[in-house]
């Protein structure tokens, strides 16, 4: 069976779908792989590494697609690619089922199977293949380097015999995947961490990290099924707005992860909060790209209010492109094994499978 991947655009873009080690996976489980020449070399990953996999190279990337079976992206092509495209293909990536609606409907309707990996269900069977929990690990990480490096002035507690510098504070909004790994890395350099979400269950990975969780009185649990956040009340958010106003007089550091699937996210350091924090603090903001979480964010500008930083990047995981493309690979890698009968060489489009049914866009 033929499985390819095309180029990215690379300014927008720097991680590939399948990376060397993933290519050797593809071909002993059996596929012939394709790829377009130069495909991981802003990466290191020259082709002559892949060639010596058994790979094979095409300049060609119509030729790439139209020969193929099984096409892996990391996001949906752009429309004179998706032309390349026709009845019978299978194209599986993070396609951004919510946005992309309307152009992964006329996809459809050309008979071509659809995987959007973002839509996979939070199930045990899943976790091997989840996107978002590989990649949000790591701009919850990213996002602490980057805040930090901004922010200036030392983060862990300082003794010298010229007196004591104290530990920076950090705010972490929203403790999802995102928000657990940043908890994590300002723990471990030094900093005190304090974090909220809207999701109750969120209170004790929270603490078993160190962090303090800002508890709002008489919580209610916005929690999914699926276990993302979900839409607030109008009282909540009152509440949380006068505990966050509070916190940040004494907060240097704000990473926001906060995300409602499908939805913008929601606007959670308002205008008035920032007179509360101190200038020279710093808020990084991974809901930038969509509209972010304070009201000043701006995607990849360094905004300044009240002698505060905010920053907010479209990809932050452009700036950990190899570690992100490796896990992104080996997510999709298991996926494919999922839909792949290796016995009668073809995909197995089984809508019994929960995995299949939730990611195939219908």
């Amino acid at each position: 069976m033929n499985l390819a991947s095309i180029s990215e655009n690379l300014d927008i873009e720097k991680r590939i779908a399948i990376t060397p080690e993933i290519a050797k996976k593809y071909i002993s489980l059996g596929f012939n792989l394709t790829l377009p020449n130069d495909y991981g070399t802003h990466l290191g990953f020259n082709d002559e590494v892949y060639k010596n996999l058994g790979v094979n190279f095409l300049d060609n990337e119509e030729k790439i697609v139209k020969n193929s079976e099984v096409v892996i992206q990391i996001g949906l092509p752009v429309k004179e690619k998706l032309s390349f495209f026709k009845e019978n293909h299978t194209l599986v990536g993070s396609l951004n089922a919510f946005v992309n609606k309307e152009i992964l409907e006329n996809l459809k309707l050309k008979k071509i199977n659809i995987f959007s990996l973002e839509l996979l269900p939070r199930i045990t069977r899943a976790q091997s293949m989840d996107i978002l929990s590989s990649q949000a690990n790591l701009a919850g990480y990213k996002a602490v380097v980057e805040a930090f490096q901004v922010y200036e002035r030392a983060i862990p507690m300082m003794m010298t015999a010229a007196g004591t510098i104290p530990a920076a504070k950090v705010l972490i909004v929203g403790a999802g995947v995102a928000g657990l790994q940043a908890i994590a890395t300002a723990k471990r350099m030094g900093a005190i961490v304090f974090a909220t979400d809207v999701r109750m269950a969120s209170k004790e990975q929270v603490e078993s990290l160190g962090g303090k969780f800002l508890t709002i009185e008489g919580s209610e649990n916005l929690e999914t099924e699926g276990g993302y956040a979900k839409e607030a009340s109008d009282e909540f958010k009152k509440k949380q707005e006068e505990l966050l106003s509070e916190t940040l007089k004494k907060i240097d550091i704000i990473i926001c992860t906060a995300l409602i699937p499908g939805r913008e996210a929601p606007k959670i350091i308002k205008e008035e909060m920032f007179k509360n924090l101190q200038p020279g603090s710093v808020i990084y903001d991974l809901a930038a790209v969509q509209g972010g979480n304070t009201v000043f964010t701006e995607v990849d500008k360094i905004v300044e209010k009240n002698g505060v930083k905010i920053l907010g990047e479209a990809n932050i995981l452009n700036k950990l492109p190899i570690s992100a493309s490796n896990l992104y690979a080996k997510n999709v890698f298991n996926f494919i094994s999922n839909l792949y009968d290796e016995e009668n060489k073809k995909l197995n489009i089984n809508l019994e499978d929960e995995i299949i049914e939730k990611t195939l866009i219908k």
